[in-house]
């Protein structure tokens, strides 16, 4: 990650440079730039890093910034350093945006002191949008996720739940779910059976879908469907992490448009690939005509690494069938 950094004073400076030796940075220092505008620069690196140091008072920092704080799960990791170097501080995005692991990794650098002023932090609990960032979960709703976080805060049994047992209970929360008053689900479903208490749902990136389709098939149309599909089988459309089918639908539109949909990554497998694992599978002599193989969707699913939780679903045009990753 590339990081900002603002000085406004030539110890900033001399600062920075030390940063640089073990950061990737980008300087905007006020004394090298006769044209140098706070506002302006400040509004250029609040949407353009993911992580920015201020070598000034927080004053400055916090004024600087204020007119471009978004919210939480897009605003960027903030610290600031004062100009003697005794203190780096956690400013902004201290867990989601990582300003917390950022800061203390710089004062490491510096030989300075790290603060942070998040209450899981300095409990040693771990906050669940902090889970959700190192395990790679989406968070379903920011309000629940600091609701639980206050829970934690105030001593109240939280209760955990991974339906696929890859994540240990954390410290701070409980695995015994009697008289809980609150309870973070890691997930891959749409809709949970627990009834009387409050839920955050953490999603798990764990579907794999894979497709076949006839050439120039809609784009809406097979968004549309699989949407309908994944609903059928109580599947959060967040939790798809890949497209996956045949070289030859490579460039088909409404397979390009369903991975900018999904926010979810393309796998591409060859003729050669699909073949070497597509007599598992019931064939087609038409697909083997059009396409070269004798089945798509199922095999693409396969050579993911994924299980296939269904068979090959037809679906006027389009064949999906949809597996489930289970890495740790």
């Amino acid at each position: 990650m590339k990081i900002a950094v603002i000085s406004v004073t030539s110890a900033g400076d001399k600062i920075a440079e030390r940063l640089g030796h073990y950061f990737s940075i980008d300087l905007y220092s006020k004394k090298n730039n006769c044209m140098f505008n706070l506002k302006h620069t400040a509004e250029m690196v609040m949407s353009k890093y993911r992580g920015i140091a201020f070598i000034s008072s927080t004053g400055i920092a916090v004024r600087a910034i204020a007119p471009f704080i978004k919210t939480k799960d897009k605003d960027p990791a903030v610290i600031v350093i004062d100009s003697s170097c005794k203190f780096v501080i956690s400013l902004l995005s201290g867990h989601l945006g990582g300003a917390n692991e950022l800061a203390i990794k710089a004062a490491e650098l510096l030989k300075a002191t790290p603060v942070i002023t998040t209450a899981t932090d300095n409990m040693g609990i771990k906050a669940p949008d902090v889970l959700a960032r190192e395990k790679e979960l989406v968070i379903d709703s920011l309000e629940d996720a600091k609701y639980m976080a206050a829970l934690l805060v105030d001593g109240k049994k939280v209760g955990f739940i991974d339906e696929d047992n890859l994540i240990d209970t954390p410290k701070g929360y409980s695995c015994d779910l009697e008289n809980v008053q609150g309870i973070v689900y890691v997930t891959s479903k749409n809709k949970l059976n627990v009834d009387n208490v409050r839920i955050l749902k953490l999603i798990r990136k764990d579907i794999v879908l894979g497709i076949g389709c006839r050439k120039n098939f809609k784009p809406s149309d097979m968004i549309d469907k699989i949407k309908k599909l994944l609903g059928n089988y109580n599947i959060d459309e967040r939790s798809v992490k890949y497209i996956a089918t045949v070289e030859i639908k490579s460039e088909e539109k409404a397979i390009i448009e369903l991975v900018k949909y999904f926010k979810c990554s393309l796998k591409i497998f060859s003729i050669e690939q699909i073949k070497n694992v597509q007599d598992n599978y019931k064939g087609s002599d038409f697909v083997e005509k059009s396409v070269g193989v004798r089945a798509v969707c199922q095999p693409c699913v396969k050579l993911t690494g994924a299980a296939l939780i269904t068979d090959k679903i037809k679906a006027d045009g389009m064949t999906l069938c949809i597996g489930k990753l289970n890495e740790k």
